[in-house]
């Protein structure tokens, strides 16, 4: 019984899902929203300082203790201190020019020139693609690539 069961798992693996332009437009939507909110994290060790306090392996505590002059902070601690994310910078920029150009309004026109067909996988210019998901490729060996890790293989 169990080989009947992988018999129809070879079956329904060897057939091919074909996209339409809607649904490659919403893989590709689904992507660029997952990169996004990939690189939207702040830095975790922003605040992380370094103590000088702890003694250095060539002197003791009693040296560190005798030492009481009091340090001034550079301009580069305050700017570490006080760094601000990119959400934070693009609010602030819409508060200061709301109707000026700013990140989020400004815009290129449309191009002159036609598209460019770059390859999903190598970058180089791709004169195929892919019929399944609609993916650029240039050579064999990209395509083979592009099926075995890319192809339809992250959409839900």
């Amino acid at each position: 019984m169990s080989s009947r069961d992988s018999g129809n798992r070879a079956k329904e693996s060897g057939t091919r899902r074909v996209l339409d332009d809607a649904g490659r437009k919403r893989r590709a939507r689904k992507a660029l929203e997952a990169l996004e909110q990939d690189n939207y994290h702040e830095d975790p060790h922003a605040n992380l300082v370094m103590s000088k306090k702890a003694p250095k392996f060539e002197e003791g505590l009693d040296h560190a203790r005798a030492n009481k002059k009091r340090k001034t902070r550079s301009a580069e601690y305050f700017k570490q201190r006080y760094r601000k994310n990119f959400g934070l910078l693009l609010e602030e920029e819409q508060v200061y020019s709301p109707s000026g150009p700013n990140y989020l309004t400004a815009q290129a026109g449309e191009s002159r020139f036609p598209e460019r067909h770059l390859c999903a996988v190598c970058g180089f210019p791709a004169p195929y693609n892919c019929v399944s998901c609609g993916a650029r490729f240039c050579t064999t060996r990209c395509y083979s690539t592009h099926q075995d890790t890319r192809c339809l293989k992250y959409t839900a």
